[in-house]
């Protein structure tokens, strides 16, 4: 009999979904809280793990004895020791593409609520004697400006689309993809980085944290200045530090961000304390169409692991896991 350890609260539909599992002969552990400790003690007993945001450290991998697949309740898996698992053979999932509208929704309203100064203009209808602050004109229209989208995946493509409705004029930069051969009807390609961000009034991250941020300092310096950006990629692709001494002096005129160095963050951050800054708890991917979707589909691609009929295109360490 199959073993199920669950880490991490699922929308109702995957709870539900979990219910039916007895039945066709799989147990099931449910730890509702998003933390390693939390889940630790029960991984000995586990063939598979799905898993959220929390991490899994070699320490908690090496408890896992029996453990077949870890099955991601998303699609990054940098908070996952990919590594330890190679090294004992065992599988990582992830599960496809269920959040990418969601995320790219994200980033659409994070480009019209810093050009509209949301924050702002919240606070001056709140706040008595703070109304005039609309004459300012601080806010500004999309339409018609510059949108550079950095990674141009399913999240990318998706953003361009919706950016295209509001008549932006949309490049993306993907070396990756430039690399394979730029595929015919999309958006035009920006083959350099620095010229791609000193082109745009707007800028939305989409790809994956590397060793270094992939905007600091440097990258701040040659964007115009008022420029928009949007992160809804990883924390640590956009340098936190630089990012707020460009919103200080006026150099990024606002930024969206959803994603942070240290999550939660530990309340240090000089960006908390500017109102250029819009803030949200990682929720990109967290609709409540989209945790219907992945807590079905990280369940599913579990047990389809475990039973041999996964989809090769969602394990992300194949070539041991599927030896």
């Amino acid at each position: 009999m199959a073993h199920l350890l669950v880490a991490g609260k699922l929308h109702p539909a995957g709870e539900a979904l979990l219910k039916t599992l007895p039945a066709r002969g799989i147990t099931v552990d449910y730890v509702e809280e998003v933390s390693e400790p939390s889940y630790a003690p029960l991984v000995h007993r586990a063939d598979a793990i799905v898993i959220r945001t929390q991490p899994l450290s070699a320490a908690t991998i090496g408890l896992a004895e029996r453990l077949k697949v870890v099955s991601r309740h998303g699609v990054g898996y940098d908070s996952v020791d990919l590594a330890a698992l190679n090294a004992r053979g065992i599988g990582l999932t992830i599960v496809g593409d269920v959040n990418s509208v969601s995320v790219a929704e994200h980033a659409m309203m994070h480009l019209l609520a810093c050009a509209k100064r949301v924050l702002r203009a919240d606070r001056a209808v709140r706040e008595p004697g703070n109304w005039n602050w609309r004459n300012k004109l601080e806010q500004q229209e999309i339409s018609g400006k510059r949108l550079l989208i950095l990674g141009y995946g399913r999240i990318g493509r998706h953003l361009a689309r919706m950016a295209s409705g509001f008549q932006m004029e949309v490049r993306a930069y993907d070396p990756f993809l430039a690399q394979k051969g730029w595929p015919a009807g999309e958006v035009a390609p920006a083959l350099d980085l620095h010229e791609g961000l000193a082109w745009a009034d707007c800028i939305s991250v989409h790809i994956p944290r590397g060793d270094k941020a992939a905007i600091g300092a440097a990258e701040f310096a040659v964007m115009k200045r008022g420029v928009i950006l949007s992160n809804t990629a990883r924390g640590g692709v956009v340098d936190e530090t630089a990012l707020a001494a460009a919103l200080a002096s006026g150099q990024v005129g606002a930024a969206g961000l959803d994603v942070f160095d240290i999550e939660p963050p530990d309340g240090q951050s000089p960006l908390a304390a500017q109102d250029t800054a819009l803030l949200s708890p990682h929720i990109a991917g967290l609709t409540a169409e989209c945790g219907e979707r992945m807590a079905i589909s990280s369940i599913e691609n579990a047990l389809a692991y475990l039973d041999g009929s996964i989809d090769p295109d969602l394990v992300v360490n194949r070539a041991t896991a599927l030896a």
